[in-house]
């Protein structure tokens, strides 16, 4: 068995070796024609030549766009200088003794050079690379050329990695779109229009100006359907992502909003100095990243993970502070605590002020919160703003918890409702108004992490 598969083999390798022989003696006989000058000629030599598959085609392909394919008038012999300054033979590429005076550089127009563009980005489809890969496709996009349709349906039946084969296959409908038939165009417009590139909106517009004149209905009445359906689909991504700039902006005012709600449901007392305790919770942020930069350098891409429990712990300080000097002693009172909160207000800001400076200091938004997410083909959302918003209802969750499931929630929401008859039943209402009066600055306090990457 092992003998016939080994006949079987050298019989295949046999009947493949005149195939690429005849390859590879079209290719030489296309580089001639290069050689020639003659510049009609000379695009379809281009085809051939990418469609040999022979390994010398990128580099001349190259050299013949940069103005580096050289020829040699007296046996029209081609050699190409390498960006260093060697000259090598064009096919071999094996270095070449020639002197640099009897070569000619092989001249291009403008539309060999949209030809040598397309048949570099068709060679470069099977790159081992992903990356490079993805960008030759995107060439194709923006420039279809229908000589690499065939070598993109190939690499396309075969590519596993799935960024590059969505490429590949817009690549391959704005061919057939540009070239196809009337019933290709009308597949290719359906495909597109599946697409979350915006720049496929362009592409379908071009394609039906371009089918004004036409007198076959059925491409137009195509392209017509694809562009109103890709409109739609923006439509509901901008509807998506407003919607979600919204939401991450509201969540800074609720967690904000959070705090001044439990103090004065359970204390009774509009706290006019709220607001600055956000600002400490947010300097604290910058504080430990300045910390962080100065001594411990490499931990600053966990900063915001240290400088939440360090505002929150500040910000409930600060609160605590409040209470035990000012607020506790005018329980009752409420235009006398509006009076002293504001006046503590004051001072808290002229401190600021006065220690930091009033220039706007920077935090540093790490890697983990840097970039774009792409959770619905065509809805970009920020990482940063989805933190936000993430964080916002993790801390919402847990005083939600604390309030709805704790002895403490328990006597908080007594306190709220009846305080006289909350103190009957045995609550002792110092106690149970002072936790909150500490945690309820705290809470917009670790809120204050809510700006990487802004100034304060």
């Amino acid at each position: 068995m092992r003998s016939l598969l080994a006949v079987l083999a050298l019989l295949t390798a046999l009947c493949a070796r005149p195939a690429l022989a005849s390859e590879e003696a079209a290719a030489r006989e296309a580089l001639a024609t290069l050689a020639a000058g003659n510049l009609d000629a000379m695009e379809p030599a281009i085809g051939t030549i990418a469609r040999s598959g022979v390994p010398w085609a990128e580099p001349v392909f190259r050299a013949l766009l940069d103005g580096r394919l050289l020829v040699r008038q007296a046996d029209r012999a081609l050699f190409l200088r390498t960006p260093e300054g060697s000259v090598l033979e064009a096919a071999s590429g094996a270095p070449a003794a020639v002197e640099a005076r009897v070569l000619r550089p092989v001249r291009v127009n403008n539309r060999l050079r949209r030809t040598l563009e397309g048949a570099l980005g068709a060679l470069t489809l099977g790159h081992p690379d992903p990356t490079v890969r993805l960008a030759a496709a995107e060439k194709l996009f923006a420039r279809p050329d229908p000589s690499a349709l065939e070598p993109l349906e190939a690499v396309l039946a075969r590519e596993a990695e799935p960024r590059v084969r969505d490429a590949f296959a817009r690549a391959r409908a704005a061919i057939l779109l540009d070239h196809g038939e009337p019933a290709a165009r009308a597949e290719a417009a359906a495909a597109l229009a599946k697409s979350p590139s915006r720049a496929v909106l362009g592409k379908l517009q071009a394609a039906r100006r371009a089918l004004l004149a036409d007198a076959d209905p059925g491409p137009a009445a195509a392209l017509d359907e694809a562009i109103a359906s890709f409109e739609n689909r923006l439509r509901l991504s901008a509807f998506a992502q407003t919607l979600f700039r919204g939401v991450s902006l509201g969540s800074v005012p609720l967690l904000a909003a959070i705090g001044p709600a439990v103090a004065l449901g359970v204390v009774g007392v509009t706290n006019m100095a709220h607001d600055e305790t956000v600002v400490l919770g947010a300097y604290r942020t910058w504080a430990v990243q300045q910390l962080l930069r100065a001594f411990f350098p490499g931990a600053l891409e966990w900063s915001l993970m240290l400088a939440v429990p360090a505002a929150f712990l500040l910000a409930g300080g600060a609160g605590r502070a409040i209470e035990r000097g000012a607020i506790g002693r005018l329980y009752g009172r409420p235009l006398e605590t509006l009076l002293a909160t504001f006046g503590i207000s004051s001072i808290l800001q002229q401190a600021v002020r006065l220690g930091i400076g009033a220039t706007d200091r920077e935090v540093v938004t790490p890697s983990w919160a840097s970039g774009l997410g792409e959770p619905v083909p065509g809805l970009a959302l920020t990482t940063d703003r989805t933190v936000i918003v993430l964080f916002a209802i993790a801390v919402f969750l847990l005083l939600l918890a604390l309030v709805r499931g704790t002895r403490l929630g328990l006597e908080i929401r007594a306190v709220t409702r009846n305080r006289r008859m909350a103190e009957t039943m045995g609550i002792r209402t110092p106690g149970s108004t002072l936790r909150p009066s500490r945690s309820a600055p705290a809470s917009p306090g670790s809120a204050a992490w809510r700006s990487p990457g802004s100034t304060l």
